[in-house]
Order: C-alpha cells, then structure tokens, then sequence
C-alpha cells in the first residue's frame, strides 16, 4: 500500500472547474498548492502559537513540531485524510495546574507525553473493536462534563494571571475579538483569534507610545511599572536557529492531572474525521482508529523533545470547507513551511512578546468556547439532564474541576481539580448506572455505531461539518 505522496493533476492544475472538488490524492500545480499550503499556515497560526506560550513552552519548537506531526499523520493515514496537526489547546489548563504546584517545563511535557502514549494506545483499541469501546466506557454525558471543566477550570488563569497586566487593553482585545468571530465571513471568521492578537499587539504598542509604561503586575504578583509590548529579545534573536529543546521528566500527580485530557482528544479527532468524511464523500470511520494513534505517535515525539502535544485543527478543516480543494499535497506544503518557521528564533522571540493584557482579552473567549464544547457535545446527544443519573455526576465532576476541589490521599499525594473532577464525572456514572433503577437508565443505548451515527447538523460540527475547537 502506498503512502499517499503521489497525486494526479486536477484538470489543468490551475482553477478547478465550478462545483468540482480537487480530492486528496489530486493535486493543483505546484505553485497554486504552495499558495494553498502557506493559507493554512495562516490558519492554524493563531491557536498554535497561543497554545504554547500559554504552556510556558518554546513557539519555534511548537511551530516545528506541528509540521513534524503533520507529516507522520499524513503518511499514517497513507493520504486518506487531510488534516493539519497543530499545538492542542486542550492541556493549557494541565499546564497551569501543574505550574501551580511547582511543576516546570519539563515536568508540564512528561505528564502530556503519557497522555500522549496513552492516546496512541487507544487509537489501536480503536482500530481493533471499532468506536464501539469508546462510546461506551465514555457516553456523550461523561465526555460532555469532563471537556467542559477542562474549559473552565482555566478561569481563574485569566482573572488572575493576563487580565490584571493591562485590564483595558484585555476589555478592548476581547471587544474586538467578539466582534471578529461573529461579523467576519468566509477565511477572515476562521482566523478571528489571530486577528485578535494582532490587533491587541498593535494596540499595546500605541498605547506604549501615547501613555508609557504601565504600572501592573507583570507575570508575578506585584505591580510594576513596565512596558506593554516589550520586544527587547527580537533584536536579540537570532534569525536562524534551533529552538530550545529540553527532556521531559516524569512525576505522579502530574500525570494524574494530566490523563484527563486523553477524553476530549478522543472526542475531537472523533469529530474531525467525521467531518472531513462528509467533506470528500468518503467513509472514514475505518480509518478513526488509525487517525488517533498517529495523533498520539505525533504528541509522543513532539513532547519527547519539550515541544506541546498536537491534534487535528478545525482551522484547517475550515479551509479545506471554504475552498473545496482537499488535497494533501497542500498539507505537505504547510507543513515544510511550519518546520522553516519554526528554524527562526526572531520569530519565536515576536510570539513570546504578546502583551499580558491582550493574553487576557483572547482567553476570556477562547477558554470559554473550550468549555462550552462540552455543552454542544450534550446538545447533540440530546443528554436529558433531568435525569438524575447524568445529572448527578456531571454536576459534580465539574464543580470540583471548576472549584479546584481537592482530596488529599496522603502526605504525599492529592487529588484535585481536573483529575478528581474527570475521576468523579466517569466512576460516579458508572457506578450509578450499575444500581439505578431501569427507568433512569431507559435514555437510549450505549453502544452506538460510532462516528456514522453523528447527525450531520450536530451543532459540535457546524452547519459545514467541521467542529469549532481544538
């Protein structure tokens, strides 16, 4: 079988004929499939380099890495599904945990690359039994709690952390953010957070020039008087460069915290195959499996190195919708340019300078549409939470993930917000289920038949068919 790097023109490999596709293992001319190629750069620029600077982690290396793991997704899925693999934005809130409890860099990427290992075995499970296994250790109710305090147990982050450096260029940023995601159309709605953090660039460089330095905290809990946008270390930067690698290492309660995550990325590389499925008219389900272990293989290489873990972006999947061109020469293409990227220090050192403030305006959106994607996930499902049974567990899961509740086992060993909250949402479930009585539990089956049995106006997929987080 072949690895899916050989394509056959589409027409004349200029402009596909009105109404037709270019198909995945088709490709435009060269030149057009680099334009196309550089677009989704464009695209998943504005999530992936957010991700990593929110994690505390190198941009450059993060940049470099997504294209790495676009390449080994792609000859993974031999060709059969075009996807871009950037920094997932599912583990800020691990990554914020873990700091706060004394955690580094290096501890942060050792808890994600078990994460990372356990998603690779689960996409074998998958390609053994089929999505079957996973619909029922995780129903819609679990999976839907579980990333919706994900979402929200990154609140205080914001309130605490960015909001308090610059609060009103965060309030103008988050303004201007709102209104990018709702009143742009086509490419421009796609890329509304990486409009938002231009804009607030910009803005924090003008308000440096009229008012000067500002007196905030400044990434620690005193007020200071510093600059908004203080790019010092671009000049400094080199233009060509490794990034910083560092080895992971590995420490108990954070991996607990960690582990988690492993549910929403199920879900969404779920979704995204689903809808890419739709978008060519091919059957992918056979291929879930497959797309989930190489999203994991991807993760376990990139935080080997102390890079962020990476998932299939929606992004993307956005512009493959708007332009109809599905081919995966072009993700080769994003992905060569992804690794030159990501050999440019300077670059890195203009990622790493966004302002506090304008973090805090972007996250206010972006940590809340995370978690609301545990609602769409109910809303699609139809999850009655009248019924005790979901209700119960759910409401308590994300209480303790959202309140930061924590159990302590022993001197050594605590459970608490994310962890305890997931551990609650899934055994309390579970364990309810075994001794509720047969009308609570009359809601519909567990098993399902998988990816194909998502309604293709199921509001996590969009009225296009492709989901709308990471």
């Amino acid at each position: 079988m072949g690895l899916g790097v050989r394509w056959t023109l589409h027409g004349d490999g200029r402009t596909p004929a009105p109404g037709a596709v270019v198909r995945p293992d088709e490709r435009l001319s060269w030149p057009r499939t680099a334009g196309l190629g550089a677009q989704h750069v464009v695209a998943m620029f504005g999530a992936s380099f957010v991700a990593p600077v929110l994690m505390g982690l190198d941009p450059n290396l993060a940049i470099m890495m997504s294209g790495v793991a676009t390449m080994i997704f792609l000859l993974a899925t031999r060709g059969k599904v075009p996807s871009y693999l950037g920094c997932s934005l599912s583990f800020v809130g691990v990554a914020a945990a873990i700091r706060a409890s004394g955690g580094d860099s290096a501890t942060v990427t050792g808890a994600v690359l078990v994460v990372a290992a356990v998603l690779f075995l689960a996409g074998l499970v998958v390609r053994k039994f089929g999505a079957r296994v996973i619909h029922t250790a995780m129903p819609p109710v679990v999976t839907g709690a579980v990333v919706m305090l994900i979402g929200f147990n990154l609140a205080p982050v914001t309130a605490t952390t960015y909001w308090p450096q610059d609060q009103w260029t965060a309030l103008l940023v988050m303004l201007f953010t709102g209104l990018a995601v709702v009143c742009l159309r086509g490419f421009l709605s796609r890329i509304a957070i990486f409009l938002g953090l231009v804009f607030g660039y910009l803005l924090s460089w003008v308000l440096d020039l009229v008012f000067g330095k500002i007196h905030s905290p400044a990434g620690g809990a005193e007020a200071v008087d510093h600059w908004r946008l203080d790019l010092s270390a671009v000049g400094q930067a080199d233009w060509v460069g490794l990034p910083s690698f560092h080895a992971p290492s590995f420490e108990w309660s954070a991996i607990l915290v960690a582990l988690p995550v492993v549910i929403a990325l199920i879900a969404e590389n779920a979704g995204h195959v689903k809808a890419v499925g739709e978008m060519t008219g091919d059957d992918l389900d056979d291929k879930l499996g497959t797309a989930i272990a190489a999203d994991g293989a991807a993760s376990v290489l990139s935080t080997a190195v102390g890079g962020p873990p990476n998932t299939t972006y929606s992004e993307n999947i956005g512009v493959m919708a708007a332009t109809r061109v599905y081919s995966t020469a072009a993700y080769w293409a994003a992905a060569c340019f992804a690794l030159l990227f990501g050999l440019c220090p300077k670059f890195g050192a203009v990622v790493a300078a966004i302002p506090g403030g304008v973090l805090g305006g972007i996250t206010v959106i972006l940590y809340g549409m995370i978690g609301l994607l545990g609602a769409q996930i109910w809303t699609n499902a139809k999850v009655d939470l009248r019924n005790p049974l979901n209700l119960v567990p759910a409401a308590a899961g994300i209480i303790i993930g959202v309140g930061g509740v924590s159990l302590k086992i022993s001197d050594n060993f605590e459970l608490g917000g994310i962890a305890l909250g997931t551990l609650v949402v899934i055994t309390g479930y579970h364990v309810l289920r075994a001794f509720a009585p047969a009308h609570l539990k009359s809601d519909g089956p567990l098993l399902d038949a998988g990816t194909s049995a998502y309604d293709e106006k199921d509001p996590l997929f969009g009225e296009d068919g492709k989901t709308d987080g990471k």
